[in-house]
Order: C-alpha cells, then sequence, then structure tokens
C-alpha cells in the first residue's frame, strides 16, 4: 500500500473513530484513548509520513523507514529535524532537543567512550528544557515582537506587532523566542559563564557542527581507493570543530574515544542498509537536514553577536 494510501487510510480510521465518539457524547472525554488506538496501529506509518512529506509533494527519494532492532532511528531524527523548522529562520526547541535525543542514542550506540561525550549533551539538553518548565509556571506570556516578519510594523498605530506564545510553551518555544526574553530579562551574560539557555544553545550548536561533519564525511565516496575508516574521518570532523574550544587534556581524550569506534559495517546496520551507496543516501538526507537547522541557529546567534559566549 503506498503511502498516499496509508494516509488516507488513516484519515479515514480517525473520521471513524470520532464519529462513534461523537455519538456516545463523549468526545472531549474520549479524546485521548481514540489517539492512542489510532497512533499504536499507525506507528510505523506516522513516522514514514512525518519524514517524508515533502518528498512526497515533489516525488522526491524515496520514505526513510524505522529500522527494526535498532535504538537509534534514523527516521526518528529526520522527522524531529523536519518538525524544528518554523517560519523561513527560527527553529523550535522542543522538536530540536527531541533530535538530540535521538542524536545521543547515535553516539551512545558507538561504544561506551563515546557515550561519554553524549553524557555532557544530555545535560545541555536537560537545562534548557528546565528553563523551558520554569517559564510556562510564569504568569508574564509575552515573548517579544515578531521577529519572524522583517515588516512587524502595524500599518495604522506604527507600533511593533507583539506575538503571544500559546499556553504551555512560554518563552522557550523557540530559538529566537528564547534569545529575545533572555536578552531581555538580563539572563545572557557577554562576560562569564552562566546557565542561560543562549550560552546552553550554543555549545549544543557546536557540538551540532561536529556530528554534521562526521556524517557529511561517512556519506562520502571516493571515486578510486579505499573507503576511510569511520575513526579517522570522526577525529578529523572533530579536530575542525570542537577541539578548537577544548583543553588539551579534553582533546586527547576525545581522540582516544574515537579510536574506540566501529568499522563502517556496523553504520551499515545502524541504519539498515546494504552497502555504501545507500548509506550515502540516507546520511546525505540526514546532514541536509541538519544543516538547515544549524544554518538557522547560527544566523540566530550571529545577529545577537552570541557566537563567542563564556
Amino acid at each position: 500500500m503506498g503511502v498516499k494510501r496509508k494516509a488516507a487510510a488513516a484519515i479515514l480510521l480517525l473520521l471513524l473513530c470520532l464519529g462513534s465518539l461523537w455519538l456516545h457524547g463523549g468526545l472531549d472525554y474520549q479524546w485521548d484513548s481514540c489517539l492512542k488506538g489510532y497512533n499504536q496501529i499507525n506507528k510505523d506509518q506516522l513516522h514514514q509520513l512525518s519524514n517524508s512529506s515533502e518528498a512526497d509533494e515533489t516525488k522526491g527519494p524515496p520514505v526513510l523507514s524505522l529500522c527494526p532492532g535498532q535504538t537509534f532511528q534514523v527516521s526518528v531524527l529526520v522527522s524531529h529535524l523536519l518538525a524544528a523548522r518554523a517560519y523561513t529562520s527560527d527553529v523550535l526547541l522542543q522538536p530540536y532537543l527531541s533530535s538530540w535525543d535521538e542524536l545521543v542514542k547515535f553516539m551512545e550506540s558507538l561504544g561506551p567512550m563515546v557515550s561519554l561525550i553524549s553524557n555532557e549533551i544530555e545535560t545541555k539538553t536537560t537545562i534548557i528544557r528546565q528553563l523551558a518548565l520554569l517559564s510556562e509556571r510564569s504568569p508574564e506570556a509575552e515573548v517579544g515582537p515578531d521577529m519572524h516578519s522583517r515588516n512587524s510594523e502595524n500599518s495604522q498605530t506604527g507600533e511593533k506587532n507583539y506575538f503571544r506564545v500559546s499556553q504551555g510553551r512560554g518563552a522557550y518555544n523557540s530559538v529566537r523566542s528564547m534569545i529575545w526574553m533572555e536578552l531581555k530579562q538580563g539572563i545572557v551574560d557577554f562576560n562569564q559563564q552562566t546557565d542561560s539557555g543562549c550560552r546552553t544553545l550554543l555549545r549544543l550548536h557546536r557540538a551540532l557542527l561536529w556530528l554534521k561533519l562526521f556524517l557529511q564525511k561517512l556519506a562520502e565516496t571516493p571515486t578510486s581507493g579505499r573507503l576511510r575508516s569511520p575513526s579517522d574521518l570522526c577525529r578529523e570532523a572533530y579536530q575542525s570543530t570542537l577541539s578548537h574550544y577544548h583543553t588539551w587534556f579534553v582533546r586527547r581524550a576525545a581522540e582516544l574515544a574515537f579510536i574506540a569506534l566501529p568499522e563502517r559495517g556496523f553504520f551499515f546496520r545502524l541504519v539498515c542498509v546494504q552497502n555504501q551507496e545507500e548509506l550515502s543516501e540516507v546520511l546525505t538526507r540526514v546532514v541536509d537536514a541538519i544543516g538547515e537547522i544549524y544554518d538557522r541557529t547560527q544566523k540566530a546567534l550571529e545577529e545577537n553577536k552570541m557566537l563567542d559566549l563564556p
């Protein structure tokens, strides 16, 4: 059954479910149970639909499927990355952090040495999530000017068009709303280390570039000669990115961890492909999705002079 037919079947199932609940007079009360049943039945196809919406419209690359037996799921990662895009230049923090959850699983799959690095990543994502929870409890809902539009002036009053974040999302709804709020409230310190969301985001942002470059190198297929080892590729990606911000001791420890990386065949199994050509196709899609999120975050941080926060 094709993706479009699956989508139609899913919509029909939802309509039948809603109709049944309406007849029994308990639509609001029964809504959650309906969705739970729907999600359980359509778990696999929902992952396929969410990471391939653009591909369906343009008849692009095939849908990424779930990979049986693996904790890390490349299809889930791509779904979160696509969901993180907001407007033309912003990044939604919830799916962004969910993307990191999946990338942590990727790093943990590479062995105990690399999982030490993933522990630090989890610490960073936890900080932003805790800040978001605190923000949700704040009675002040107004976040700031609509930074998604260059022309946010009201033609009648000449005042900036302010937006309000919907209930339960707070100022940490997106990268730009977080930056605006933390600057307004003086949470960001440009001279000393703090646990601000912006500083924490910058650390995640740098790590994302390292992973992006590593996956990009892993996807490359040389025209001649043998494929290089993932260990060498990961070390090169690190030396070009994160190593610039680490002490000598941390650099040595990281490079020792990369020596223990599994061989290329492991990555074939990790994303359920048979050869380098298929791996290249899958990883290129991942790298493209990461690249867009990285570029949007880079622009937001650069515009606010936050690329060198201590």
